[in-house]
C-alpha cells in the first residue's frame, strides 16, 4: 500500500502526542511492507533538510511563509479565542496549500497517482486531505486524535471546528482514538457509519524499567532533590487548562497532611505556566512542587517514568493519553482523570484483579489526593498495579496493535471501493 500521510509535527519537530503517535505508526507500517511518505512542516527556521528518509518513511517537509496580514478581519478576530496566534494558523494554512498542490501535480504530471490513499491527521492537515480528495478522488482517511472544541473546553474556534466537520464529511473514512471520541464525532454530525476507534500505543521495548539502571534513577530524583525515603509524584504534559495540573497543586496539599515526604514534579510547557507559579507560591509549596518548564527528550522521559513512585494526568478532556501508556509500561500506576470526553477511562482498570490504577474526578482536588495517598500508603498496592499496568500495554497496547488495526481499517476502505462523495458536500 502506498499512503501519503500528512501531519504537522513529526520528528525531529515533536510538541506533542500527535507527533510521537505519527513517528511510531508511521515506522510500523514501513516494518510491515507499507510504502509511507509524510509531508510535514518544516521548523521555525526552515533549516530541516527537505526531503529526507527517516526509518524507512520518506519525509517532505514544507517550508511556509507568514501570511497573517493578509488573512481576512473576521478570520482573525476568531482566531484570538484560539489563543495559539494567527501566525501559526497562517503557517498551518500555507502548509496545506503546499502540500495539496505537490501531489496534485505530481498526480497530473504522471497521471496517476503514486497513493493509494491520502491520510491526514487533526484540522492541521485536513484542509490539504479535503483539497485532494475533491480535485482527484484519492481515497481519503481522516484521524481526529481531539476536537477544538474540546481542547478549548468549548472556548475555541469556529473556524478550526468548521475544518474539523468538513474533513468528517469529506472522508471516506475517520479514525478515532477512542469510543469516548467517537460519541463526540458523532454529536458533531459526522456520520456514525465512517467512524472506527484505534486506540494509540506504546514501545513496550523502550518503555521498559529493564532499560534503566538505578544509578540512572538515583540522578534523575536527585535532580529534584528527593531523597531515598521521599515519594516522587509525575505529571508530563502540555501545561494547559485541560490538562488539570492546577488542581494537582492543590491536591498537594491534602497529600502533604498525610504523607509530607512526598514531592510532586511537573514537566511541559503551555500557557498555565504563571499560573501555576503564582499557586504554588500562595500555598507555600514550593519546596514540595518542582517545575520543569521544557519538552524533555524522550530518553529523560523514559528515566523520569522509572524514577517516580506513581504518575498522575488528571485531565479534564482526553481523548486518549499516550503518557497513561507509557507510565504504564514503566510498571507505574497511574491516576487518571476520567470525567466527560475520557479515553483514558478505557485504558485504566480501576478495580477487580488487573486493576492498575484509580479514576477520579479531575475537577476535585479532595478526590485526586485521596487516590494518591492510598497508592502511597500501600507498598503491595504499588507494585500489583505497576505489574497490572505492564501486562496490559503487552497483551492490548503495544504499537504493532495499532498499526496492524489501522492497516485493517485502510485495507477494507480500498476493497469496499466506497468513496463516492456525498452529493450534499
Amino acid at each position: 500500500m502506498r499512503i501519503a500521510n500528512l501531519v504537522y509535527e513529526y520528528p525531529p519537530n515533536i510538541a506533542g502526542g500527535l507527533g510521537t503517535y505519527a513517528a511510531e505508526i508511521t515506522r510500523e507500517l514501513v516494518r510491515m511492507n507499507h510504502n509511507v511518505s509524510v509531508f510535514t512542516m518544516n521548523n521555525d527556521e526552515g533549516n530541516l533538510s527537505p526531503r529526507d528518509l527517516y526509518r524507512g518513511v520518506e519525509i517532505r517537509r514544507i517550508k511556509t511563509a507568514d501570511m497573517a496580514d493578509s488573512l481576512p478581519v473576521f478570520m482573525a478576530d476568531d482566531i484570538k479565542k484560539w489563543g495559539r496566534g494567527l501566525e501559526l494558523f497562517s503557517k498551518v494554512l500555507v502548509y496545506n496549500c503546499i502540500t495539496a498542490t505537490e501531489i496534485i501535480q505530481d498526480y497530473e504530471s504522471s497521471g496517476f497517482s503514486k497513493y493509494d490513499l491520502v491520510v491526514a491527521h487533526d484540522w492541521l492537515s485536513a484542509m490539504a486531505g479535503i483539497t485532494i480528495r475533491r480535485e482527484k478522488n484519492i481515497p481519503f482517511v481522516f484521524h481526529l486524535h481531539s476536537t477544538e472544541k474540546g481542547r478549548t473546553l468549548g472556548n475555541g474556534s469556529q473556524i478550526i471546528s468548521g475544518i474539523e466537520q468538513q474533513a468528517g464529511h469529506f472522508a471516506d473514512r475517520v479514525i478515532t482514538v477512542s469510543y469516548a471520541m467517537r460519541e463526540e464525532l458523532t454529536k458533531m454530525g459526522i456520520p456514525s457509519e465512517k467512524i472506527r476507534v484505534c486506540y494509540n500505543g506504546v514501545n513496550s521495548e523502550k518503555y521498559s524499567v529493564e532499560r534503566i539502571t538505578s544509578k540512572e534513577i538515583e540522578e534523575t530524583r536527585q535532580k529534584y532533590g528527593i531523597g531515598d525515603e521521599e515519594f516522587m509524584i509525575l505529571f508530563i504534559g502540555r501545561l494547559t487548562w485541560i490538562k488539570g495540573a492546577s488542581n494537582l497543586v492543590m491536591a498537594m496539599t491534602h497529600v502533604l497532611n498525610q504523607i509530607p515526604n512526598t514531592k510532586l514534579i511537573i514537566i511541559g510547557i503551555g500557557e498555565t505556566k504563571k499560573y501555576l507559579e503564582k499557586l504554588v507560591e500562595d500555598f507555600k509549596l514550593n519546596d514540595k512542587v518542582k517545575f520543569r518548564f521544557e519538552f524533555i527528550p524522550e530518553n529523560e522521559r523514559i528515566k523520569h517514568y522509572a524514577a517516580c513512585d506513581l504518575a498522575v494526568f488528571p485531565s479534564l478532556y482526553e481523548p486518549f493519553g499516550i503518557v497513561a501508556l507509557e507510565a504504564m509500561s514503566m510498571m507505574k500506576p497511574v491516576i487518571v482523570g476520567t470525567t466527560g470526553v475520557s479515553g483514558l477511562k478505557e485504558i485504566i482498570i480501576p478495580e477487580g484483579p488487573n486493576q492498575c490504577g484509580f479514576h477520579m474526578n479531575p475537577r476535585n482536588p479532595n478526590e485526586i489526593a485521596s487516590a494518591i495517598i492510598d497508592i502511597l500508603q500501600n507498598p503491595d498496592l504499588r507494585i500489583r498495579l505497576g505489574q497490572n499496568g505492564r501486562r496490559r500495554i503487552l497483551e492490548s497496547f503495544d504499537w504493532r496493535f495499532a498499526a496492524k488495526k489501522t492497516l485493517e481499517i485502510y485495507s477494507e476502505l480500498l476493497e469496499s471501493n466506497d468513496t463516492s462523495l456525498d452529493a450534499n458536500i
